[in-house]
């Protein structure tokens, strides 16, 4: 009797995971929030820029800029989804909606393993890295020959690791 009070016990304390699905889906919401008012800021500067006709210094990267940010919050936003609906899946119970719309193209949610979770996400990590790469080299100036060349292959390599990393997972 005492084993089976001690594991329905411990079965039970699955449902603590709930805590980090609720979260996950609020830390969700607030970034895809805080990156939807960065991208009306984004497009108010923009309207501003041309009715004024004031074009201030590096307003394009400025543009670029915040728009690369927002998409950067937005995917961290579906690690956030992706983390959630995992967890929920994993542990307490398959997400019954999802399954019955299968045929319309919802498998990006179907998660049956920790490993399959831990695949998702650290490909939209890796896209998110590569959106703040970008971000960054758009806001950077080149002066030297040498500078360009390191840029050129660092666009290579994460071409390479793209390549590569869309390959995991398929037979």
């Amino acid at each position: 009797m005492i084993e089976r009070v001690f594991e329905s016990g411990l079965w039970s304390s699955r449902f603590m995971v709930l805590m980090a699905v609720l979260f996950g889906i609020v830390g969700a919401v607030v970034l895809f929030v805080v990156a939807s008012f960065d991208i009306y800021d984004t497009a108010k500067l923009v309207i501003n820029t041309y009715i004024n006709h004031h074009h201030p210094e590096n307003f394009h990267n400025h543009v670029i800029g915040g728009i690369i940010g927002a998409v950067d919050l937005y995917l961290i936003g579906v690690v956030m989804l992706l983390f959630s609906f995992g967890l929920y899946e994993l542990f307490i119970s398959d997400i019954d909606t999802a399954r019955e719309n299968e045929n319309k193209q919802t498998k990006i949610l179907a998660i049956h393993s920790l490993d399959q979770l831990k695949d998702k996400i650290s490909k939209v990590i890796v896209m998110v890295l590569v959106v703040m790469f970008f971000k960054k080299v758009g806001l950077t100036t080149y002066s030297s020959p040498l500078e360009l060349l390191y840029l050129a292959l660092s666009i290579a390599v994460i071409s390479v690791g793209l390549y590569f990393l869309s390959k995991v997972g398929h037979h």
